[in-house]
């Protein structure tokens, strides 16, 4: 019996341990260094369900940041589209990048990956030095606009673990100096600048976004479990060495005792939820954002959407990121290299990771932190960066299709066959 087409196509690690998770065999696949690309053969389009779930949390965002700051806008810049607008400029520029990150050989990235990441650790060391902005240095000023340099370094942690773990398969393993240690020295320099900002919420989504790549290229248990009851003492001093965060983990135990201060904009949150019922007050039917709750357009924008579209809405909203996180998985199973597959999981797996940390901070699951929700809050750089790796995965997803391959082996066994008949 001839092997299936993809057998000699999967590597140890996360890629191996899914393949033999959906076969349901239970022994192990073969590995291989690397995959091999068909580029010989045609593509696949563009996964159209993807594309669409994309599509549909960009409007839902855009909607509600309209709905949401209409009556800001028009109180503070005599405009009732002034944020708006602002939305659909970031989100044109957003689609030229989604373009680009479809379209590009996104191997290219790979031989980019430690200029992106000096590059990155460079920003983010300079913007210490910027004009605070709300308590935080986390913006660096480009004329009108101001770029976020952590939307950079997500994306170079996330290129330089897709580099790494591919070439490093066998000692992420085996070796906790070789494939553990590099990489947590990298994010651990990263999130130590980001928290010097201070950006605990980015800071938390890359630290758990490296930890679960490591998990899935097949690092042992015990070193990541090693590695969180090491940062564990960090945390705990930074919460409770600093007042302002102590403050806000007590208001999430008792926000009541708190309702005029830290936990103002979660009690906010909560009245606009409970107000939105099943099916909602209506698009523009919702009275926290008429001055009642900052900022509800960027980390508080699921709570303008209960208000407005009720529970069905943020069901349509968890949904929808269900759907990404299903066609991502789906996309880095089937992508034709490693530093493909690694790439488009872990982009996934941010995109979920921040999707759930922002939920939960607006549910009252988790205290209050900076946290955006994905391709749905109000951004600029972000917005963009964001756009980008979506069509990254839509590019990553653009396999050769495995009929073809399938007709293509058949038809170079027919040719064999022939040649050996004539000779």
């Amino acid at each position: 019996m001839e092997p299936r087409p993809d057998a000699t196509a999967r590597t140890r690690g996360w890629a191996g341990w899914l393949g033999r998770f959906r076969r349901g065999a239970s022994t192990a696949a073969p590995s291989v260094a690397m995959q091999h690309p068909g580029t010989s053969l045609p593509e696949r389009s563009y996964d159209l369900i993807l594309f669409a779930a994309i599509l549909a949390l960009l409007a839902i965002g855009t909607i509600e940041i309209y709905a949401s700051t209409a009556a800001d806008g028009l109180a503070h810049h005599r405009n009732a589209t002034h944020y708006l607008e602002r939305q659909l400029m970031f989100l044109g520029l957003g689609g030229v990048a989604m373009w680009i990150g479809a379209s590009v050989d996104y191997r290219r990235l790979r031989r980019w990956t430690y200029p992106m990441l000096a590059g990155a650790l460079l920003l983010l060391a300079l913007v210490l030095f910027t004009h605070p902005r709300n308590g935080a240095r986390r913006w660096l000023p480009l004329g009108p606009i101001g770029f976020q340099p952590v939307e950079l370094a997500k994306l170079a942690l996330l290129t330089y673990l897709a580099s790494s773990l591919g070439r490093k398969a066998d000692q992420v393993k085996t070796s906790f100096t070789v494939g553990f240690v590099p990489h947590l020295v990298v994010c651990g320099l990263m999130m130590a600048l980001l928290l010097v900002q201070p950006d605990l919420g980015s800071s938390v989504v890359l630290g758990a976004t490296t930890l679960g790549m490591l998990f899935m290229a097949g690092a042992r248990v015990s070193y990541i479990l090693l590695s969180v009851l090491a940062a564990a003492p960090i945390a705990y001093h930074l919460v409770v060495g600093t007042p302002w965060r102590m403050q806000r983990v007590l208001a999430f135990f008792n926000p009541e005792a708190y309702a005029t201060g830290e936990a103002y904009q979660f009690l906010q949150a909560r009245l606009a939820m409970g107000s939105g019922g099943l099916t909602g007050t209506g698009l523009g039917g919702g009275h926290q954002s008429l001055g009642y709750m900052p900022e509800a357009h960027n980390d508080f924008i699921l709570a303008p959407i209960g208000e407005e579209m009720g529970f069905i809405g943020i069901a349509a909203v968890l949904g929808l990121y269900g759907v990404v996180i299903w066609r991502g998985v789906r996309a880095a199973l089937g992508a034709r290299d490693v530093f493909g597959g690694y790439l488009a999981f872990g982009i996934t797996l941010m995109f979920g990771l921040q999707a759930l940390f922002n939920a939960a901070v607006v549910l009252g699951v988790v205290p209050n932190k900076g946290i955006t929700l994905p391709l749905v809050s109000a951004g600029g750089t972000s917005l963009a960066v964001t756009m980008f790796l979506a069509g990254l995965i839509l590019n990553i997803g653009r396999r050769p299709d495995p009929k073809l391959r399938e007709s293509s082996a058949q038809q170079r066994k027919k040719r064999g066959r022939v040649r050996v008949v004539l000779a």
